[in-house]
């Protein structure tokens, strides 16, 4: 596969990737706040939100790996 195409494509999804992980310790930040202020259960319903953004972040790192793989052929 061409790295002239590939390149951006990785580029955009380390972009993403960084952008989910910054939501996602926002919102652990806002958990540990929840805590802090003695609220357990709900800390930990904040932090639950994190769940997706892991999973989706994992996947996208999935693919920059396939992608680098495919253009290295």
């Amino acid at each position: 596969m061409d790295r002239a195409v590939i390149e951006p494509a990785i580029k955009c999804i380390l972009s993403e990737i960084a952008r989910l992980t910054a939501d996602a310790a926002r919102i652990g930040k806002a958990a540990e706040a929840c805590a802090l202020a003695g609220s357990i259960a709900e800390s930990v319903r904040v932090s639950m939100e994190i769940e997706q953004i892991v999973y989706e972040a994992g996947r996208l790192q999935d693919a920059a790996s396939l992608l680098n793989r495919l253009s290295n052929k």
